[in-house]
């Protein structure tokens, strides 16, 4: 990286000011080093103005089209439900700027795929807010399974469920069981985490298939899921989650020819090493705020040092895979 490009600051727009920006996000964009949180819009004016003020953000602005062309705005965050993602982005790529869209990256893989091929015209980064890729505790996990320390890895298992939680909801996550802005309900939050996650650790996902039901009948969206996959490199994969179920859990066992780990995708959960030598359990926690390191890299990148590890076509392989399980299409073929 050159050291002008190193000094000049990354000035941040944000798209949307919801539950995710208040802690997760929205301080990463202020603290990371290079980086400012210059504006911020959402259709509800009084919001956005609430949010400036208590985050110190210094602009607030009257629409999304007038903070995208700004020339203070040098690249733009989207924070919104995901059925706008695909037509905010597409505006930031006609702007010409860089752009991190949240997670999920839009309600289609269709839409997903629009959003690559506009930033690829424009030759400006797509980033996706798939920040697991760049956690420390993800990163060990990576580490031991390039540094061969369970073998050859055979088989990845996930199991996450969580009780029905209907005044949560209500109150400040409508828009996860709301048909139109997540067809999958929280399977659309929550599962795509892990998913991404996997390809980063094992390669591309080629073949999936899923079952999907609606067992509790709470919402007109489903809230059980199943499915196995295969990577290209042949390891097997299998999940379930339950989203109407009587008790918390989260755990993936990843299976090698010469031990297993253990670790959690949500939950603070020690990770564990189980080899013919014994079990080592490490205790990883997560950053404050949790997407700093996401957007650390995000800069990094941006002024001319190491690529980002989540991008828009990585995350167009998740869109992919999570789209073929809500389906039950059979194959799901990397980019």
């Amino acid at each position: 990286m050159t050291g002008d490009a190193a000094c000049t600051p990354i000035r941040w727009g944000m798209i949307g000011c919801g539950d995710v920006t208040e802690r997760k996000s929205g301080p990463a964009y202020r603290l990371a080093e290079g980086s400012e949180l210059t504006g911020v819009f959402t259709r509800r004016a009084e919001q956005a103005r609430d949010y400036a003020r208590r985050h110190g953000v210094p602009r607030v602005f009257d629409s999304a089209e007038a903070l995208i062309r700004d020339p203070d705005i040098d690249a733009v965050y989207i924070a919104t439900p995901p059925s706008s993602h695909a037509a905010y982005a597409r505006m930031v790529a006609a702007a010409g700027k860089p752009c991190c869209v949240e997670k999920p990256m839009a309600l289609t893989e269709a839409e997903a795929r629009d959003m690559n091929a506009a930033f690829l015209t424009a030759g400006k980064p797509l980033f996706i807010a798939y920040y697991r890729r760049c956690l420390p505790r993800f990163e060990q996990v990576r580490n031991w399974l390039q540094g061969g320390c369970i073998g050859d890895v055979r088989q990845i298992h996930w199991t996450l469920t969580r009780p029905l939680d209907p005044h949560t909801i209500a109150t400040n996550r409508p828009w996860r069981v709301d048909a139109d802005e997540a067809p999958g309900g929280y399977f659309d939050d929550l599962a795509g985490h892990g998913l991404d996650l996997f390809d980063h650790w094992l390669g591309p996902i080629r073949h999936v298939a899923g079952y999907t039901a609606n067992l509790a009948g709470q919402h007109q969206v489903p809230d059980t899921f199943s499915a196995s996959w295969q990577h290209e490199s042949g390891v097997t994969g299998t999940a379930c989650w339950n989203f109407a179920s009587f008790d918390r859990t989260d755990r993936v066992d990843i299976t090698g020819s010469e031990g297993r780990i253990q670790t959690a995708i949500f939950d603070d959960a020690p990770l564990e090493l189980e080899t013919r030598n014994g079990l080592k359990t490490l205790d990883i926690a997560h950053p404050d705020p949790i997407q700093l390191p996401h957007v650390d890299a995000m800069i990094t990148q941006l002024q001319g040092g190491q690529a980002h590890p989540s991008t828009g076509l990585s995350a167009l392989r998740t869109a992919r895979v999570c789209e073929a399980i809500l389906t039950g299409d059979s194959a799901a073929k990397s980019s």
